[in-house]
């Protein structure tokens, strides 16, 4: 069959932009780009795309390290549904109450605790969205700001180990899932620092956008703070460390850990 008379970008670009009008249309994800997947293919490389539509979807739902995407998501549903993430974000909002934008610094640090526990970026900006989109609206932040921080919270999930897209690039790549996490560790905390010093830095110049919070909120008893932080924070660490520590040292796949 002769290749059709159009370009390779243009080609893209009318994928892209059949992509956005069906998903508009409210037709699924997944079957919109399998649909169009094979569409094209076939329009440019005729009957040959179907053995290899067949074979390339054998091959990926033959790769056992995908098993680790459900079981991510069925911990992060988990620790969800236990509750932990609204104890957490109360318990580091009192700690960091004399900090300058503290809610702002709250989210960000639950944001990326949360990161490490799903690795699943719409889970992160959902459940903050629900959970700490609405508080800073209620102590008066700009609505940009507090929309920004919860954007940008949620994003850490990319980086931050355990990663889902770090396990589909992996293999779909045919890379060390675990190179990868060691790789993005460092550079996903760097990330959630610097949100945070952005947000310090924004609230201590203009502290109309995000007003400091009454001073009974800000004066806890310091045994509260603790408490709060030790019955928040443990749970959650000890998951994080006992998914992510055997992964790091090599003692276990992330299959293995999820």
């Amino acid at each position: 069959m002769l290749r059709p008379f159009i370009s390779d970008a243009a080609m893209g670009i009318l994928m892209l932009v059949l992509f956005l009008f069906f998903l508009m249309l409210g037709f699924p994800i997944a079957f919109t780009l399998m649909a169009l997947g094979v569409a094209f293919g076939y329009y440019s490389l005729g009957d040959s795309v179907l053995p290899l539509f067949v074979q390339r979807t054998y091959s990926v739902m033959a790769n056992d390290v995908l098993i680790s995407i459900p079981l991510f998501l069925f911990m992060g549903y988990v620790i969800e549904r236990a509750n932990i993430l609204d104890r957490l974000f109360r318990s580091i909002q009192l700690a960091a109450g004399w900090v300058p934008g503290s809610l702002a610094v709250a989210t960000l640090v639950t944001c990326a605790l949360f990161a490490t526990a799903t690795g699943i970026v719409g889970a992160v900006v959902t459940l903050m969205g629900l959970l700490a989109f609405p508080a800073m609206l209620r102590a008066g932040y700009d609505t940009k700001l507090a929309a920004g921080v919860v954007c940008a919270g949620g994003c850490l999930g990319i980086l931050i180990p355990p990663s889902v897209m770090l396990i589909l690039y992996g293999a779909t790549a045919g890379v060390s899932v675990v190179k990868l996490y060691a790789a993005a560790f460092v550079p996903g905390l760097m990330l959630a620092s610097m949100y945070m010093a952005y947000a310090i830095i924004v609230s201590s110049l203009y502290p109309q956008l995000a007003p400091r919070l009454p001073a009974e909120e800000r004066n806890v008893p310091m045994m509260k703070v603790v408490f709060e932080l030790f019955t928040s924070f443990v749970p959650l660490a000890t998951l994080i460390l006992g998914v992510l520590g055997v992964i790091m040292a090599g003692l276990a796949t992330p299959q293995e850990a999820a």
